[in-house]
């Protein structure tokens, strides 16, 4: 075999040059045997032998052996060690080239060869695209979409493509949208709908590409399949099932694709998915709570929707998901009511259908997904809602989950939406009450270490709602705010030039409220306040200046 092989290599160094037709493919014919019976160690002789090198002038569109001459190429580029001397070799644009060939064997072995050697290499697969074979794979599959074998290659390609995000923009100046619909529509077999669903997926994640998948039928094919598969119990189905539905909120994360199937509300697909969220399968019930989600991602939207029933629904759905409910539905449905209640004139239609109370069942959830979307949901509700805002900020449970959360350190996001909500509850009810119930759970020492986020509008609700404590309960609060050093951080605030404008505004207002109390008065006095705030007189911000005036006179008369 060895000498056979050693021989074969020989002969075909002499034919490539000679190039006799009928020689050349009689070695190609023992080399892909060859391969066949053991590939690694044939294509180690093969690297050795130096032929590789001519190959490439073998790859002649006018040649007989073409194909097999790229069938050989692709057999030894299976091997990892192979693929950077097939590209030293200079393989890859004549290669390349050959993609625009009539013959479709051609075709399938330049893929082939094309794909193994630039397998797993994101900056070989970036080469190719900037060769721009793109538009011609797409091309191609339109062209040979009878042959299975062709149609395959391509999918492959694509899948690998897709995913460097610098296809993206080729991708989208092709037929790909209408090319692959039109695949799928063709397809029963479940592996082959995969293959396209693996080609979809990062393709939909392009907005321009997601708009054209919906204008070329996709979404009228998805859900067939929902209707297909929803009460099958088989494996491929659930899972066809769960791409399908995925696939379809994906497309909706597009503004234009999810307008364009809103349809003001009216829209076919807009109201099948409805009827996912009272369905009995949690997979649809996800995908309806997500769909809705993004529905609702502009203020138009998310008015019809509520006057609609949606909230209803989604209530419904989440009083299924109380006790030992599936999270990723809670977090899904929780999503959808957060959104909903965005626009103002939505807040108060809320409140009154009793999302609060739906929400708050929610309170002792353990998993921070959930905690981060109730948080958020609470928050966009009081939002100017003062009946509501002191509903809640009197609830001692709520309040001290809150401050339990202000100390999730593991969840960064937790941790900020309880404190922003801390301060919401105060900002927006102006009330002794919840101030009390605030103070009493332990929710001062959070505001005050809120003031120094690195986030400006956390710091700035962190000082508006400290200066209501100190306007309203300051000795309900006074130890607290001297425990926690708020005298001392307000003066770094203001000493620091990195600080907003509207920190530093915030920050003199607090500290006229909080010289009300001796104790924290006299801290005022010890830091030298007035050389601070004298020198912001001068500030280029006039609110800041003003209340720098205001400020130095009330210490002064103070003092």
């Amino acid at each position: 075999m060895a000498d056979n092989l050693s021989d074969t290599l020989k002969k075909l160094k002499i034919t490539a040059v000679d190039r006799t037709e009928d020689s050349l493919e009689g070695c190609l014919d023992c080399l892909l045997q060859a391969l066949a019976q053991n590939n690694t160690e044939t294509s180690e002789k093969i690297q050795g032998s130096g032929i590789l090198e001519l190959f490439a002038s073998l790859l002649t569109p006018q040649s007989s052996c073409t194909a097999k001459v790229a069938n050989v190429i692709a057999e030894v580029a299976k091997n990892e060690f192979m693929r950077i001397p097939c590209v030293d070799a200079g393989l890859i644009s004549p290669l390349v080239q050959l993609l625009n060939s009539k013959d479709q064997e051609v075709l399938l072995q330049t893929g082939r060869a094309l794909g193994n050697i630039c397998y797993d290499s994101h900056s070989l697969q970036a080469q190719l695209i900037n060769m721009g074979v793109i538009p011609t794979l797409v091309k191609l599959l339109g062209i040979h979409c009878q042959n299975a074998a062709l149609t395959e290659m391509c999918l492959v390609a694509f899948g690998n493509l897709a995913e460097l995000e610098s296809s993206k923009e080729q991708f989208a100046s092709t037929n790909i949208a209408e090319e692959l619909v039109k695949l799928f529509k063709k397809q029963i077999e479940h592996d082959k709908r995969e293959m396209i669903f693996e080609v979809l997926a990062p393709l939909a994640e392009n907005d321009a590409i997601k708009l054209q998948l919906v204008e070329a039928g996709l979404v009228e094919c998805l859900l067939e399949i929902v209707q297909q598969k929803v009460d099958s119990d088989k494996e491929d189905d659930i899972a066809e099932l769960k791409t399908g539905s995925d696939l379809m909120v994906l497309l909706l994360l597009g503004d234009e694709s999810m307008q364009k199937l809103f349809e003001g509300g009216k829209g076919s697909v807009f109201q099948r998915v409805l009827s996912w969220i009272p369905s009995n399968n949690h997979q649809l019930q996800l995908a309806g709570a997500l769909a809705i989600a993004n529905f609702a991602r502009n203020d138009g939207n998310c008015i019809h929707m509520v006057d609609n029933g949606i909230v209803e629904k989604l209530m419904g759905l989440l009083d299924r998901h109380v006790e030992d409910g599936n999270v990723t539905v809670q977090h899904a449905a929780l999503s959808a009511l957060r959104n909903l209640a965005i626009p103002v004139i939505n807040k108060a239609k809320m409140l009154s259908a009793g999302v609060t109370e739906a929400v708050l069942k929610f309170l002792k959830s353990e998993m921070p997904p959930v905690q981060f979307k109730l948080l958020g949901t609470l928050r966009m509700l009081i939002d100017a809602q003062a009946e509501a805002a002191e509903q809640l900020g009197k609830n001692v449970k709520l309040v001290e989950r809150l401050v339990e959360w202000c100390e999730a350190k593991d969840h960064a996001g937790v941790m900020g939406e309880s404190n922003r909500l801390l301060s919401a509850l105060i900002r927006h009810s102006k009330s002794k009450d919840v101030i009390k119930t605030i103070v009493q759970s332990g929710g001062i020492k959070h505001l005050v270490t809120m003031a120094t986020s690195e986030h400006v509008i956390m710091q700035n609700e962190a000082l508006v709602a400290l200066a209501l404590i100190a306007a309203l309960e300051l000795a309900t609060a006074e130890k607290d705010l001297e425990s926690t050093k708020l005298v001392q951080i307000l003066h770094r605030l203001l000493a620091d030039e990195r600080s907003a404008p509207e920190i530093k505004y915030n920050s003199m207002v607090l500290i006229c409220a909080v010289i009300g109390s001796e104790s924290l008065h006299k801290e005022v006095q010890d830091l030298a306040f007035l050389d601070v705030v004298s020198k912001l007189r001068r500030h280029e911000n006039k609110s800041v200046a003003q209340q720098a005036s205001l400020t130095e006179q009330r210490l002064t008369v103070e003092s």
